[in-house]
């Protein structure tokens, strides 16, 4: 018996899971990742460390499994998007560590853009806002800031790539330099209606065309693993951005359909089809595309979520690990009029505001650590509910449900607070590793492992449904009280 690998490299850890054909998991492994914070609102990691990792998961989860390389019909890849690679064509050396999507450094940069009004061709082009968030000013960073980077790279020999091409290029031995629509359309550098690179949006921002990997479609051979990685020759046959690759996996492949994957941050996409829905304050994105039909999605990226509750932990101490913050927030009936915004780097969809900061407001004489984890709880929803209503005002698709994933929709008390803000039903998947299975899904349809996008739709299992409870008197002053507090977070680090 066959199975797929899917690749799986986060933000915070690199995956690797076996899938079987009924879309189960045979074996998986993960390694933490090291983040590095340089500077106030900058964050970094070590390339080395990325692919390493992500090596050591994919050997450690075959033998796991009691598999080898030969087992393998297939390997996709799924991968934290925006974060910025740059390295030396002949040696592979990365010549400054990777710049992840969370980092800041730039929005000074991406004002100065603003300011020479750049950003409705960028937006029209892209189907992005101008925001650190994305990987054009951080190559640009790099070019202007490591010493002889800009002259290497315009003579031709350094690579640009989001994760996805770094791993590519080392499963490959540096035989193959390319990327993905998905992963493309996140740069701010690729035209999403053309799906290849811009050459006015190249000179925007400095990048030479030389550096950029070749754009394929996101369920395709894109070369073979070297044999002594894994023990076989394996075809890289899938490759999605993360939150595309849950989209996927999912099984939302149609228009009207929604997601939102609870990881670091939070990220909703509602797949629109072939039609590309144009939206002031969301991004529009390439769905994973399978042939050369390209399929587009609006998303609502939010910075902090999963983020939010590492916070409680690490630098507040309320509990001693994420699990414990269902139990203690349920010590309140609700969060006691307390509002906690975790803009910590600023604010993401629908608001873009780069200079936003965190504040916890409401506070009284009787509110405690119950409050305040339940606050923290509340921001998660209340930043999701934002991004869906925008995202339905900009659509006018009609949405039934919203389908869940990722670590934090384990939590119970958060879906139910979810369900009961967005007044829609909230469906967790049966299977919480939707963005690993949408990049095995991916692979596995590309060599023929699945052989069609209804036999995909057709594994989707449903774990649990929450249905909105909550009084609509209640949720509407919750929401008004969520605005007021996210608009006193607005601006504060320009205005301090």
């Amino acid at each position: 018996m066959k199975y797929v690998l899917a690749l799986d490299q986060g933000t915070t850890s690199s995956r690797a899971i076996v899938f079987d054909h009924a879309g189960s998991i045979k074996s998986m492994a993960q390694k933490e990742l090291t983040q590095i914070y340089p500077k106030s609102a900058w964050v970094e990691q070590d390339p080395h460390e990325i692919w390493t990792s992500q090596l050591q998961v994919a050997r450690e989860a075959l033998e796991l499994g009691g598999l080898s390389g030969r087992d393998l019909a297939a390997v996709g890849v799924a991968n934290q998007r925006e974060t910025t690679i740059v390295w030396d064509r002949i040696t592979g050396e990365p010549v400054y560590n990777a710049i992840v999507w969370q980092d800041r450094r730039t929005a000074e940069r991406c004002d100065r853009i603003n300011a020479q009004g750049l950003s409705p061709l960028i937006k029209r082009k892209t189907g992005l806002v101008v925001d650190p968030y994305f990987s054009a000013t951080k190559v640009q960073w790099i070019l202007e800031n490591v010493s002889g980077a800009r002259t290497r790279a315009e003579a031709g020999g350094l690579a640009f790539g989001t994760v996805d091409s770094w791993l590519l290029w080392n499963l490959t031995a540096g035989g193959v330099h390319a990327t993905d629509t998905t992963n493309a359309g996140r740069t701010m550098l690729a035209d999403i209606h053309t799906g290849d690179w811009d050459a006015e949006l190249l000179e925007i921002f400095g990048v030479p065309l030389s550096m950029m990997p070749e754009v394929k479609a996101s369920s395709q051979e894109f070369g073979h693993i070297k044999k002594d990685i894994l023990g076989a020759s394996i075809p890289i046959s899938g490759v999605a951005g993360d939150q595309q690759a849950a989209l996927f996996g999912q099984g939302c492949t149609r228009q009207g359909m929604l997601k939102n994957t609870y990881g670091t941050g939070c990220f909703i996409l509602m797949h629109t089809g072939e039609t590309v829905v144009k939206s002031k304050d969301l991004l529009t994105t390439p769905a994973c595309q399978l042939g050369d039909r390209p399929t587009y999605a609006l998303e609502g990226s939010i910075f902090s979520a999963g983020a939010t509750i590492q916070w409680l932990r690490d630098e507040l101490g309320l509990i001693e690990s994420s699990s414990d913050v269902e139990e203690l927030a349920l010590e309140v009936p609700d969060a006691g009029g307390v509002y906690m915004v975790p803009a910590f780097g600023g604010l993401g969809a629908p608001h873009w505001d780069p200079y936003a900061r965190g504040l916890i407001i409401g506070l009284t004489r009787g509110t405690n650590k119950a409050h305040i984890a339940r606050a923290a709880l509340d921001s998660i929803a209340h930043q999701s509910a934002d991004a869906v209503e925008t995202m339905i005002g900009s659509s006018e698709i009609n949405v039934t449900e919203m389908r869940v994933d990722g670590g934090a929709s384990a939590n119970n008390l958060l879906m139910q607070t979810q369900s009961d803000f967005l007044r829609i039903p909230v469906v967790r998947s049966g299977i919480a590793e939707t963005t690993a299975l949408g990049a095995a899904y991916l692979a596995g349809l590309s060599v023929g492992y699945w052989d069609s996008l209804e036999t995909i739709e057709g594994l989707w299992r449903m774990d649990r449904e929450f249905r909105p409870g909550m009084d609509p008197g209640k949720v509407r002053k919750a929401r008004q009280g969520w605005s007021l507090a996210l608009e006193r977070s607005k601006g504060w680090a320009k205005a301090c």
